[in-house]
């Protein structure tokens, strides 16, 4: 039998947590295609997420007493709004956890957040073959923005163009 969405608490994650967190970020790599990717730590996590200046607030999603998936979020900003915003960077729900309204009630949380703050935009990704994901998006409202392609400078590439 399928849990219900008030059966799923939402909390803030803390220090404590970073081992949770990484375990998350690990799966959605490896749902993503993405493993390879992933260089983040425990300690890295930890000075990053909850240390002087924090990077992104991150959200721990339980059924009960059970951790079903998390959601990272950090503020952005629009000149054109002249507002902050909200810039989703993940969500995930475990497999064995999806299709019970987690993710949307998840998402819809990160949303409230953003309503709550004086958000313009409450913004993020997704890749292009996730179709379901896509679609699910697209039933709660969301735009894409097809005319928009991301750019990203990392590790090498960053330390090359900070030194031009």
């Amino acid at each position: 039998m399928s849990a219900k969405p008030r059966e799923l608490s939402i909390r803030p994650a803390g220090p404590a947590d970073v081992g949770l967190i990484l375990g998350f970020v690990h799966e959605l790599a490896e749902y993503e295609r993405l493993s390879h990717l992933v260089t983040a730590t425990e300690q890295t996590l930890l000075d990053s997420l909850f240390g002087p200046q924090p990077g992104a607030e991150v959200l721990l999603a339980f059924e009960r007493e059970a951790p079903v998936g998390f959601a990272v979020f950090f503020p952005s900003f629009s000149t054109f709004l002249g507002k902050r915003g909200l810039w989703l960077e993940d969500i995930y729900v475990k497999p064995q956890f999806r299709r019970r309204g987690y993710g949307r009630t998840l998402l819809l949380h990160v949303a409230r957040i953003a309503h709550q703050r004086g958000c313009g935009r409450f913004e993020w990704s997704a890749l292009d073959w996730n179709a379901p994901a896509i679609e699910f998006y697209k039933s709660l409202g969301a735009q894409p923005l097809d005319d928009w392609t991301v750019f990203r400078v990392a590790g090498e590439s960053l330390e090359k163009l900070a030194a031009i």
